[in-house]
């Protein structure tokens, strides 16, 4: 895990490293993007109200039988992430680490720096994590919720595909991003 330990850090994680991350970054925060049948409980360090559960498939079109993500979910993360109190990192998982996570940290700096260009974010999140592929649904309603014109959608075409991985690995991002 990189040494990025300010208490304004936004971690990204798959699954799998969750308790890990909480433990070893001292989290306060947590959101949970994942599907309805896969149970994340609430770890014992944080309160109930600081775990955000949005629960989705990771899919950018509608398909039968799974959960399309939706305005009111990035909606929800955007005031979450607005509501996080900075005193303490804010953890950000999905399945992998790939996908929905990356487009949920990406809508969380975009809507924590309202005025920052969205390309240097994206590029900062480029940096972080080599096989981030931030889930174009997810980041095209963040681009509607945040009204920032379709540069958001630009800005993570922009910075492509990124590396095929099955698990991404751990990192964090400042929240103060002055890109």
């Amino acid at each position: 895990m990189p040494r990025i330990m300010s208490p304004d850090t936004i971690f990204v994680s798959p699954l799998s490293l969750v308790e890990t991350t909480i433990e070893d970054a001292q989290v306060s925060h947590l959101v949970t993007l994942i599907n309805g049948e896969t149970l994340v409980p609430t770890p014992p360090s944080i309160t109930p109200d600081r775990h955000l559960r949005l629960d989705m498939n990771d899919i950018c079109e509608p398909i039968m039988g799974l959960v399309l993500p939706c305005e009111e979910h990035v909606a929800d993360l955007v005031q979450f992430a607005l509501d996080w109190d900075r005193r303490a990192p804010l953890l950000i998982h999905c399945w992998a680490g790939i996908s929905r996570s990356t487009a949920a940290a990406f809508i969380s700096l975009c809507a924590l720096n309202p005025d920052a260009d969205e390309i240097g974010l994206a590029r900062a999140l480029r940096e972080a994590s080599p096989t981030a592929y931030p889930n174009r649904r997810l980041v095209a309603l963040g681009d509607e919720v945040l009204s920032r014109q379709g540069r958001m959608i630009a800005a993570v075409e922009r910075i492509g595909r990124g590396a095929i991985a099955e698990e991404g690995q751990v990192f964090g991002l400042s929240a103060r991003n002055a890109a």
